[in-house]
């Protein structure tokens, strides 16, 4: 058993997770018994207490197994003393050594081994993106002792590499164990092919159940091209059995510091919490002793949830915090986050009962138009108080009908560069829904009918010019759904696709109107509630599936395409559509997120939406084809590969609408790649996003790595150019099997 704690004080390795109780083993099978000591010899001689055995000796006992040329056994005092070619194991733990000569006591478990090399069974890690191994750990030192329940490996070194070569070792002088409680390593060296990467004077690590130590983190390194070298270092302080704190400063050499503070806790069963503070000094780039583009600033993110709180209730938030665009464009470390201008907040609480929910809701939603400051939209609700009816059943019979209900109070305040409303603009909802569900011979038909009223307590008086004068909106709405019979074919399709195909066509129209809404444009935007317009349309559209067996009679959905488009028979909505500006309404938003009303018009867009997968490859293509302007207006493309280790995915954006309405944009993702993060041997990735509009690549990353049988290296170089930033960036890893991963390179930072 004492052999297996020597992987344990690989401390350069994270905290370990509890200990388990181990399950008890079966009794072996031809074992001894737990009261028998067997032992065995080509000669054996008895002196008194004393057994001499010599010549391919064993001592066995339920729990161990001693080998050697000569055994000297003293049966009172059950001291064994092995010499040449000494084999230790332990059937407990599977444990297994070699030694040249040492001493031990069967009945203790306690004893000295010299010259001493062997293995200890490993544990795989089956945390994700850790690299795993089955190699066992392997050990060799000068002497190795156990005293009482301590263990001690002198002079020696541990490893999960395959000998006589091994990737890397962690060797000491001195490796003291107490089991289930900590290890030490005096004056300890990490090594990579011999070559030093890591020195300590003292390392420890826990090893209990509660694994967690206050203590220096490890060391990072890296380097930018506009943050120059990185430096840093950190420090981890346990509060308690439920709490910890950690900070970790970092020097950018052409920036400045940056810091980051990290709070986590578990008040209690079910609850937890987690905050995270960044920030940097950033003193600027120096361009002929003159320090400009400067970015300081921070950002916050925090996390929590609590399922059992006072009446029921049970809570969660999400809640960050971003000081300036201009600081996340400069200093985040994902391109994703870098370029995205949107930074949402909520926490809420929510009660459930059979048929009902209240929700109260916590929102700050702010959306950065560019890097200028104060160039940003920001909506806050503290609060808004939601309760929902699910649909209840008010009549049975030939004609049912079922009742729902949506209702709201919100404190809301918008903020942004033209307007700003004065204070917390006060919003009562109430939305009762009726509805009713006919069939015959195939077809569906599902009316409903709607009361929707809704008071402001205050309201635009004039574009931008915002009045204390409330408002009432007074909505009336009819809804009618229509599902026609599906047409379906079963067909013989290519063998290699399968030995049945069923194509399926799935009509269908909906009909709407909306009323009585005839003060939209004075209404203040808080969220999709207020795009509540007045329209009279109709939508009409087609779904097809195509479905595919195979021979095992498992069945796949091949290719899915639908195809809708709406009718205006209000084409100015009641009023609400001005011409010449952005106008997005609630029933539009639903069809397609582009806008495209610049002006009245009779008919939206064409709307289709193609998705693909069988075997390894999927796909998606979703279009807007524009009658008025007579193009595709909108084109959104998604498409992967996989294949054994190969994988190509391919994404283009092409907005090609009203630039009234949206923006134009082209923009072409790609990324090839062979292998993962965890495959053995070489893996390699490269991914690119061109801006043909700009006529650049805004994104490029490389990364290699190679994985051996117990480490593995990493790799990665990017190249961003967009907004403020212009940056090249090495990042480096260092995986350890069924350990974790070193360096500057993250897991969500990985193409694999």
């Amino acid at each position: 058993m004492f052999l297996r704690l020597f992987l344990l004080a690989v401390i350069l390795l994270p905290a370990a997770a509890p200990a388990q109780d181990r399950p008890v083993k079966p009794l072996r099978a031809g074992a001894p018994l737990s009261t028998e000591i067997v032992y065995a010899s080509v000669t054996q001689k008895k002196d008194g207490d004393w057994e001499y055995l010599r010549g391919d000796c064993k001592i066995e006992t339920t729990e161990t197994l001693i080998r050697a040329d000569e055994i000297d056994y003293n049966t009172a005092t059950h001291w064994a003393y092995a010499r040449g070619h000494v084999h230790f194991e332990s059937y407990d733990d599977g444990d297994k050594l070699d030694a040249d000569h040492g001493e031990y006591n069967l009945q203790s478990s306690e004893g000295k081994f010299y010259v001493v090399s062997g293995t200890s069974p490993g544990k795989l890690n089956a945390r994700r993106g850790v690299l795993s191994t089955s190699n066992p750990f392997y050990f060799k030192g000068t002497w190795l002792e156990r005293i009482k329940d301590k263990y001690i490996l002198h002079e020696g070194f541990v490893t999960d590499c395959k000998m006589p070569k091994p990737w890397w070792t962690l060797s000491a002088p001195l490796f003291d164990i107490v089991p289930d409680d900590r290890a030490i390593a005096h004056r300890m060296f990490f090594r990579v092919k011999r070559v030093p990467l890591f020195y300590a004077t003292r390392f420890y690590r826990p090893l209990g159940r509660n694994p967690r130590k206050s203590g220096l983190l490890t060391p990072n390194l890296g380097n930018s091209s506009s943050r120059g070298f990185l430096l840093g270092a950190g420090y981890y302080q346990v509060l308690g059995r439920s709490y910890d704190v950690s900070y970790r400063l970092q020097d950018f050499s052409q920036r400045g510091l940056a810091h980051t503070a990290e709070i986590r806790g578990k008040p209690a069963a079910g609850s937890y919490f987690d905050l995270l503070i960044y920030g940097v000094q950033d003193k600027g780039q120096d361009v002929d002793g003159t320090y400009v583009n400067k970015a300081p600033g921070f950002s916050i993110q925090s996390t929590g949830k609590a399922d059992s709180l006072p009446w029921g209730f049970e809570g969660k938030f999400d809640i960050n915090y971003l000081s300036s665009y201009l600081f996340r464009q400069t200093f985040s470390e994902s391109y994703n986050e870098a370029i995205s201008g949107e930074v949402n907040s909520t926490a809420y609480e929510q009660r459930h009962w059979t048929e009902d929910v209240l929700t109260i809701v916590f929102k700050q939603n702010q959306l950065f138009e560019s890097a200028t400051p104060g160039d940003k939209i920001e909506i806050q609700k503290l609060p808004e108080v939601d309760f929902q009816g699910r649909d209840s059943t008010l009549l049975h019979g030939p004609v049912p009908l079922w009742f729902s209900f949506q209702s709201s109070f919100a404190l809301a305040r918008r903020q942004e560069p033209t307007f700003e409303t004065p204070n917390f603009v006060p919003r009562l909802d109430i939305y009762p829904t009726v509805s009713t569900a006919f069939s015959f011979a195939g077809f569906y038909l599902t009316p409903s009918i709607a009361l929707r009223e809704t008071w402001y307590g205050d309201s635009f008086a004039s574009p931008g010019v915002v009045s204390s004068n409330p408002i009432f909106r007074n909505g009336r709405e009819f809804n009618v759904d229509l599902r026609t019979p599906s047409l379906a074919k079963v067909f013989a399709p290519p063998k290699r696709l399968g030995v049945k195909a069923k194509h399926v066509i799935e009509p269908y129209a909906k009909f709407q109107y909306v009323g009585g809404v005839s003060n939209f444009n004075k209404i203040i935007r808080l969220d999709a509630n207020d795009l509540y317009a007045d329209t009279t349309q109709l939508e009409v559209g087609v779904v097809q599936h195509l479905y595919l067996k195979d021979s095992n009679g498992n069945i796949n959905e091949m290719l899915t395409l639908s195809v809708a488009q709406q009718r205006y028979f209000n084409t100015d909505f009641g009023g609400a559509l001005v011409t010449g500006e952005r106008n997005v309404f609630a029933s539009t938003e639903e069809l397609t997120p582009f806008a495209f009303l610049p002006a009245p018009r009779a008919y939206s867009p064409i709307v289709s939406d193609l998705k693909f997968l069988y075997h390894g490859i999927s796909g998606e293509w979703r279009a807007d084809y524009d009658p008025v302007l007579g193009r595709v207006s909108a084109s959104t493309v998604t498409a992967g590969i996989h294949y054994k280790a190969w994988f190509v995915n391919l994404g283009h954006r092409d907005i090609n609408g009203d630039p009234t309405q949206i923006p134009g944009a082209n923009q072409l993702q790609t990324s090839v790649g062979y292998g993962s993060s965890l495959r053995k041997g070489f893996n390699a990735a490269f991914g690119t996003t061109y801006d043909f509009v700009k006529g650049q690549i805004l994104y490029m990353t490389t990364q290699g790595s190679y994985n051996t049988d117990c480490c593995g290296f990493g790799l990665q170089y990017q190249r961003l150019n967009f907004g403020t930033r212009d940056e090249t960036l090495v990042r480096l890893s260092f995986q350890v099997a069924n350990i974790g991963a070193y360096g500057t390179l993250r897991r969500q930072d990985s193409m694999f």
